[in-house]
């Protein structure tokens, strides 16, 4: 994408009713007005809320948000030019129980107060392999550990990946720290019995790695 169309898309963010840049000072400093107000003050009702990190384009966010329309849907990236595709979509179809917030997701619990979010979906991270990356692998000790502060007490985190070694390296984890594995799949479209809103939406790189006959894995846990 050239910085002429990046530029665009970032002045049409800051046009969008749907999307929300709230500075790192902000955020650090507790100076967020929306922190513990998501549903009262945004979505203007009292519905569960269930957030997307890593969100990309938005796609599945979009997707969740039309499925499931008695449930607000926050997709968190700190590229605004990815996801700029998605708020546009939600505006243009008139979906209002979808919006943006660009951040770091390291800043997740500065962004929501404690028993906030009902959900969480992490689709397609990067796995981060190199032992150095492994502070940026979002489903951590760390990560989860934000997580857990901002989620119900029986609030869930939902993981999708096409690769192997993040399924495992989580599936893992989570058997070590005695955190709570609900479902675990490594190949979901090829067993029966997989929960029917990890089949039924599909990312653009999703379906590119579906057509390589690459295993879609997912993993839904409860944090302890």
């Amino acid at each position: 994408m050239g910085s002429k169309n990046k530029l665009k898309r970032f002045k049409e963010n800051e046009t969008f009713a749907n999307v929300i840049q709230p500075s790192r000072d902000e955020l650090v400093q507790s100076n967020f007005k929306l922190k513990g107000n998501w549903r009262a003050s945004f979505f203007k009702n009292d519905n569960p809320l269930v957030l997307e990190l890593g969100c990309g384009k938005g796609e599945y966010s979009v997707a969740l948000a039309k499925k499931y329309p008695n449930k607000n849907f926050i997709g968190i990236d700190i590229k605004g030019a990815r996801f700029w595709r998605g708020a546009k979509t939600a505006i243009e179809e008139n979906i209002p129980n979808v919006g943006f917030l660009r951040t770091q997701i390291e800043l997740i619990d500065h962004a929501f107060a404690e028993n906030e979010v009902d959900e969480i979906w992490i689709t397609f991270p990067d796995p981060q392999i190199k032992y150095k990356r492994t502070k940026h692998r979002m489903t951590n000790a760390a990560f989860l550990e934000r997580y857990k502060k901002i989620l119900t007490k029986d609030g869930v985190v939902n993981l999708k990946t096409d690769s192997e070694f993040m399924h495992g390296y989580t599936l893992g984890l989570l058997h070590g720290a005695g955190h709570e594995v609900l479902y675990a799949n490594h190949n979901v479209y090829k067993q029966e019995g997989s929960p029917e809103e990890v089949t039924s939406i599909q990312t653009f790189y999703e379906s590119q790695y579906l057509e390589q006959n690459k295993p879609i894995t997912y993993i839904r846990f409860k944090i302890k």
